[in-house]
Parts: C-alpha cells; structure tokens; sequence
C-alpha cells in the first residue's frame, strides 16, 4: 500500500517534467498549428508584434493544391518512395545479416561490431562520406575500372530522372488503391487462417471463431468497394491542370547512405529476436521432420513480428523526419532529392514564411502520428492487458 505522503512526493517529482512536456513540446505544436492558419509571412517576418491574419487552412490548401505548392508536392513524393525503400531494404538486410551472424561458429563478435559501427556516426558525417563516394565521375562509379572494366556511368545524387509517375491531380484515385490493397491482403491471410481452423469448437468459443472468420469477408468487401471507389474517383481532381510527380532515381543514393547507417541496428533487434527464441521449438520440428527452411519460416519468422514492427515505426519515424543526411549530400537546393522537412528549412529560414513553414511542420507531426499513435496504443492495451 503506498500511503498519501508516498503519492504527493510522486506527483512533485513528475510534476516539473508534466510543466516542461507541456510547454516546450505540447505548447509550441498548438503555437505551430495556430501560425499555420495565419498569414504571417515576409511582410511581418521580424516584427516585434506582427500583425496576422487568419486565414484557416488557406495554407495547407496551397501546399496540396496551389500553384506555387508543385515543389512540396514532389518533396512529399520523395519522402512517401524514400520511406517506403528505406524501410524496406533496411528490414531485409538486417535480418539477413542477423541470421547469418546468428549461425556463424566464430568471429560473432567481431562482425556484429562491424556492421553496428555506422551507427555510431551522425547522418551529418554519414552525408558527407556517401556524398565524396557517389560522385559521378568518382567513388563507386569507379569500382569496376580497378579490374579493367568501364567506369559506371550512374549519376546517383545529380540523376533527374523518374519512374512510377502518376498525375497529382487525381491523387484521391491512387490513394484509395492503397486501402484497397491492404484490405486484400488482409482478407487473404484471414481467409487461410479460417480454412486451417475449420469447425471446431461449439458455444461460446465456437461463436468467437465464427466472428474471427467472419473478418476475412469483411476485409474482402471493404476492398472491393474501395476499387469500386477508386473507378469513380478519378473523376475527382485536385488541381485545375495536370501535374506530374514521381520517384527521382537520385532518392537511391539516399536510401543506400541511409540503409547502410540504419541497419546494423536492425541486426540487432533481429539477433536479440532470434536469441530469445527457445531451441526446444527448433528440436521439436526437427523431430516432427522439419528442414532448416521450414524452421525458419513457420518458427523463426512469426516469433519475430513483434520486432519487425518495431522496426518498422522506428525506421519510419527517422525517415518521415530526415533532414540532416540529405542536406550534407545533396544541400538544401537540389530539388531530385529534396523532402518536406527541406522545404520547411527553406520557407522559414530562408523564405520567412513562418505559417508556410509551420504548416509544414504540422504535416509532418500528423504524419509521424499516424505511425507512432497505433503503435503506442496497441503496446499500452496490451500492457493492460497483461
């Protein structure tokens, strides 16, 4: 039993942490929102008592819709492709690298620290090295001239071309598809699991079974009434002229500097997984005749979804939010390669255009919400749970 006295000196001691948390991160991200909707600009950039205007969401307008928006629309392109690749190949290099080190009979130690070390640098020193190593005329271009084979001609960071490009206009077109695709995923992995339980249980387990069953078919309709939806919505526009955006191949340099800092630390989530899974699960599938591939694949892997997850909204959290790397290789100009958070650099500090830049700020926050959020309350219902 914790007496009044013990709960009083509890609640003075996080109290000054509660103050803090409230001021300098919950009250600057209600000020941002506030000077989000206003006017402030150049016009009152450096006045002591700026004189603003409210003008709603007329800024988060022109960042998706307005004509001078086009650069933030491609920087938003970049981010969406960059994360998308960054965790991806992260994920699978870290567990590749995980499993292997995780049978190797010697030398263990030695390669963990190996490929851990990158992330002892920052993204500034990581910027800089990637930046010497993908020049065009230099670094790796001129790997295959040591064995007498023609320099690559690869442009990485200074490329401008694109592929997969899609028209922003009818964007509510292609967003629905992502839903939709998720939704048949979903159903599909429902679908089997339900064949595996078939009829079992009656009464009231047998009623939960029936409604976990049940979920597959809903999952199943819920996709094909957002490709029904995405038919229609290609009626629906956003802009009043056709605008163009897709993935700059120069985002690769990026992805491979950022993937070779990041994924030792995917390793490790990935070693510590498969270090904490108990071997009387492997020997038992070994007894019931199961290959080393099986193991890996029916054992090894789902035990170590609750890390891949982890993963996945700690990786994404860095990329959502990754400044400092593209702007030691490329610099803040290069449009190939630029991301939002670059563009709030250049609209506030550059530009003064605080609400702009504000705006930005607050896409951004609700983006890496809608990551961390789930992820948070899904941990603490467990925790709950338990």
């Amino acid at each position: 039993m914790h007496s009044r006295r013990d709960e009083l000196l509890a609640i003075l001691v996080i109290l000054p942490t509660i103050v803090l948390l409230g001021v300098f991160v919950y009250g600057f991200i209600g000020q941002s929102v506030r000077a989000s909707m206003t006017d402030w600009g150049q016009q009152a950039a450096l006045s002591l008592k700026p004189e603003l205007h409210y003008v709603g969401l007329g800024n988060y307008r022109g960042l998706f819709a307005g004509f001078l928006g086009m650069r933030y629309r491609q920087d938003l392109t970049n981010m969406v492709f960059f994360t998308a690749l960054f965790v991806a190949v992260a994920l699978a290099l870290g567990l590749g690298l995980a499993t292997l080190i995780d049978h190797l009979v010697w030398g263990e130690a030695f390669f963990r620290t190996v490929f851990l070390f990158p992330m002892s640098l920052s993204f500034v020193v990581t910027g800089t090295i990637w930046r010497w190593l993908l020049q065009p005329r230099g670094g790796v271009n001129m790997l295959p001239s040591l064995v007498g084979l023609p320099a690559g001609q690869f442009l990485w960071l200074s490329s401008r071309d694109q592929c997969l490009v899609f028209d922003w206009a009818i964007l509510p077109h292609y967003l629905l598809w992502a839903p939709a695709i998720a939704l048949a995923v979903l159903a599909w992995f429902g679908r089997r699991r339900a064949g595996q339980r078939g009829q079992r249980a009656a009464g009231r387990a047998g009623l939960r079974t029936a409604v976990r069953d049940w979920r597959w078919q809903a999952a199943a309709a819920a996709a094909l009434a957002a490709l029904a939806a995405s038919g229609v919505s290609r009626r629906w526009t956003i802009l009043e002229f056709t605008e163009t955006h897709g993935f700059n191949l120069a985002v690769w340099g990026v992805v491979i500097a950022a993937v070779w800092q990041q994924s030792g630390y995917t390793m490790a989530l990935y070693l510590a997984g498969l270090r904490t899974i108990p071997d009387e699960l492997r020997e038992a599938a070994r007894v019931d005749g199961a290959s080393r591939l099986q193991i890996y694949r029916y054992i090894e892997l789902p035990m170590l979804t609750p890390i891949t997850v982890s993963a996945v909204v700690i990786l994404g959290h860095i990329a959502l939010k990754i400044f400092d790397l593209i702007f030691a290789m490329a610099g803040p100009d290069h449009a190939p390669t630029s991301v939002p958070a670059i563009s709030m650099f250049l609209k506030t500090f550059r530009g003064n255009e605080f609400a702009v830049g504000s705006s930005i700020g607050v896409v951004l926050l609700m983006l890496v919400s809608l990551l961390i959020i789930p992820y948070v309350s899904t941990s603490y219902g467990r925790g709950g749970d338990r």
